[in-house]
């Protein structure tokens, strides 16, 4: 799949705060063809025109050629060459080469311009509330005239083109995970492409077909890909197996400003306290509660596991359609994060892990000193509370993995369902939804001996280990840019409800776009995030796999909740290679 192209504010921003940028860009333009036509000693003003042109043209992704941009200015041509040339020298426009001769180029709006755009749009809107009303509407519509919001200081600026464009002969090539945030970025394939002055060709998989094709990308010669995505369990495995390379060989690991990630984020993208990827979407495992039905019901969102239970009762009613709960309980893979995460939920992580305060420490997993820790009380009260949600769930609850499950609670036929936040939209973004405004958004009830946490999912973006030294910096300068707070914001823009930083998550716009994002910072600095349920060691996906294959077996009836934990207990510590008692 070929993701991402062409210019830069346009998803930057959303559809309706894309359409204030460019309603005020509209009306000084008529407003000066007012002044022009209105007064015969009035004489066109260069500099402003090109300045419209070239700033509408950022944010509708269009190129603009010298020739164009003197078109616009409404001068002579001798005339409008120079004041161009002379806003080249101001710092106010950038050129970029369109060909290997550099003989033709594109322009475009420096940082410096569209600072000063966005201080002239912010002048202008509040110039309008002033003297033609809006300033005391009643609820302070601040979104009344020309996207004031988007304006505000602390709002994210629009994301801009590299002063210089990437060199990779044969383009950018990418490989991502099929999700609805990577997926994202395939709307958005004219701004990266013209962010970065290349094209990007983007393949994306499903999550078990990804990790395959990113193992057999490293047995390559030559890497095929210039950025890969990869899951957060698997970093442990690629950096010991050689499929990724230290970010911090490769770059300044202080370009990413890495004290702006969610802190589980940010650590989990470490091995060996070394960084192997920047957070390209952090997305925690939360529960998903319409509050509607549980106003309606008196109940209250359920803290603890045992609430969950008696809520899940209280709403399934198999014979009108409606169930209780929904959650991965498909065999391997899906049922096998599920499990690990229910562990985490009793205050049981999978491995031996040295309990610190508020979690698990997981600093030194690369001494591959631990050993498996499922046939434990904690997993066992797991097991248990996994059979008592089996009895509030849909029929083919055995078959449900990562859509499965929400595309139900999205349809109104489940109450509750346990999901990663970048499955929010779902319902978010369906307006016959039932839950659509409806949702409330909940860290993992928590069990007896364990304390509520939203385990930490996502991807970050790294370089593979094979990847010809000769295109190293450019991939870097795309990674930087991929997952950067301007990028990040778009994404959101655009559909997605992960973010891996605080910043984009501050944003004003941002926070009003779903309540989803409040409500995960919320977590963050409850310390509530944790990646610690999954904890990113070489042999996780194969103990994942097996906690899938053996609790499939206990929900279906075939063995006790005992004898999984006893049976995926023997199965993990034959593949755990760590010393220790077995």
């Amino acid at each position: 799949m070929n993701a991402m192209q062409g210019q830069l504010t346009t998803s930057q921003v959303s559809p309706q705060a894309k359409t204030k940028m460019l309603r005020i860009l509209s009306f000084l333009d008529k407003f000066g063809d007012e002044l022009d036509h209105t007064f015969e000693l009035v004489e066109p003003n260069p500099y402003f025109r090109m300045m419209l042109h070239l700033v509408r043209g950022h944010l509708e992704a269009k190129i603009i050629t010298p020739t164009s941009l003197v078109g616009q200015s409404r001068v002579p041509y001798a005339t409008a060459t120079r004041r161009m040339n002379e806003m080249v020298e101001a710092g106010l426009i950038e050129r970029r080469p369109r060909t290997q001769s550099g003989k033709s180029f594109s322009l475009h709006p420096s940082d410096k311009l569209m600072e000063q755009w966005m201080q002239l749009s912010g002048r202008v809107e509040r110039l309008a509330r002033t003297s033609f009303g809006g300033a005391d509407r009643p609820g302070g519509d601040e979104d009344y005239f020309y996207g004031g919001s988007y304006m505000a200081t602390s709002a994210i600026p629009p994301m801009q083109v590299l002063s210089e464009p990437i060199k990779l002969p044969g383009g950018l090539r990418v490989l991502v995970h099929g999700d609805p945030t990577f997926m994202v970025m395939d709307t958005l394939k004219r701004q990266f492409e013209q962010a970065i002055g290349a094209q990007i060709h983007q393949r994306a998989f499903s999550i078990d077909r990804l990790r395959e094709e990113a193992r057999r990308n490293a047995e390559r010669k030559t890497s095929r890909y210039d950025i890969i995505a990869v899951d957060l369990p698997w970093i442990g495995d690629f950096a010991e197996s050689g499929v990724l390379m230290p970010l911090d060989e490769a770059m300044d690991i202080a370009r990413l400003d890495p004290a702006d990630f969610h802190t589980a984020g940010w650590k989990a993208a470490h091995w060996g306290g070394r960084p192997y990827g920047a957070p390209a979407q952090t997305t925690p495992e939360v529960l998903f509660y319409r509050k509607d039905l549980f106003a309606e019901a008196g109940l209250a969102a359920p803290a603890t596991t045992d609430a969950l239970l008696k809520a899940a009762q209280r709403f399934h009613e198999p014979l009108r359609g409606r169930y209780g709960i929904g959650w991965n309980a498909a065999r391997g893979t899906a049922l096998g994060h599920t499990v690990l995460m229910t562990m985490a939920d009793f205050g049981q992580p999978v491995l031996d892990l040295p309990e610190i305060a508020g979690g698990f420490e997981t600093d030194h997993l690369a001494r591959r000193d631990y050993r498996p820790t499922i046939d434990t009380e904690g997993g066992l009260r797991a097991a248990e509370f996994l059979l008592q949600l089996l009895e509030f769930s849909p029929p083919d609850i055995l078959s449900m993995s990562w859509y499965e499950r929400v595309r139900p609670y999205a349809a109104g036929k489940i109450a509750m369902a346990y999901g990663y936040t970048l499955l929010a939209p779902f319902f978010e973004l369906d307006e016959t939804s039932p839950a659509a405004g409806n949702t409330g958004y909940l860290p993992h009830p928590a069990g007896p001996g364990g304390r509520a946490l939203a385990p930490v999912g996502g991807y970050v973006m790294g370089i593979p280990a094979n990847l010809p030294e000769d295109r190293v910096r450019a991939a870097v300068e795309a990674l930087v840019l991929f997952t950067s707070p301007e990028a990040q914001k778009m994404y959101v823009q655009n559909g997605s409800r992960t973010n891996p930083r605080y910043s984009v998550g501050a944003d004003p716009e941002v926070r009003r776009i779903s309540p989803i994002f409040e409500a995960v910072d919320a977590m963050s600095w409850r310390d509530e995030l944790q990646f610690w349920p999954r904890p990113p060691v070489p042999e996780i996906t194969d103990i994942i796999q097996i906690c899938g294959e053996e609790f499939h077996d206990m929900l279906r009836g075939i063995v006790t909740p005992r004898e999984a934990i006893r049976k995926a207990q023997a199965r993990a510590e034959a593949i755990v290679r760590a010393p220790g008692p077995t």
